[in-house]
């Protein structure tokens, strides 16, 4: 099975700037996964663990590691982000834009991609699909 995802650094669908709590540790760099809101809402309460996840109009945005896309075909209607400095930022002030609605457990913004994506594809009724190799 072949997975080819051309990434875009900044598609157009990309959320206004999410502005990350001050002090985490987020060195493992930060994509966005946007959901629907009433997946979003599920998604929440059966994750064991959730990291930074915003919310706007018409998405919840769950913030995932760097490369969470690699190997794997997230399902239509979900949309994936690649993260640069530019959209997430420490927050210094409140920004306009999506807000946060669940803020992490611990010093870590992430939300486990694993468990979000075999969430997101139950959610949605599509077979989850990967590749061993990117």
């Amino acid at each position: 099975m072949d997975l080819q995802h051309a990434r875009d650094p900044r598609p157009s669908t990309a959320p206004a700037p999410l502005s990350l709590p001050a002090g985490l540790r987020t060195g493992l760099g930060h994509d966005a996964v946007g959901t629907s809101p009433d997946h979003g809402e599920r998604i929440l309460a059966r994750l064991p663990r959730a990291g930074c996840v915003f919310a706007d109009q018409g998405r919840w945005w769950w913030i995932v590691p760097s490369g969470s896309d690699i190997g794997v075909a997230w399902p239509p209607g979900v949309l994936y982000v690649s993260g640069d400095p530019s959209w997430t930022r420490a927050a210094k002030s409140p920004a306009p834009g999506p807000r946060m609605v669940h803020g992490p457990d611990g010093d870590s913004p992430y939300t486990a991609p694993i468990p979000l994506y075999f969430l997101v594809c139950r959610l949605t009724g599509v077979t989850p699909r990967w590749s061993p190799t990117p």
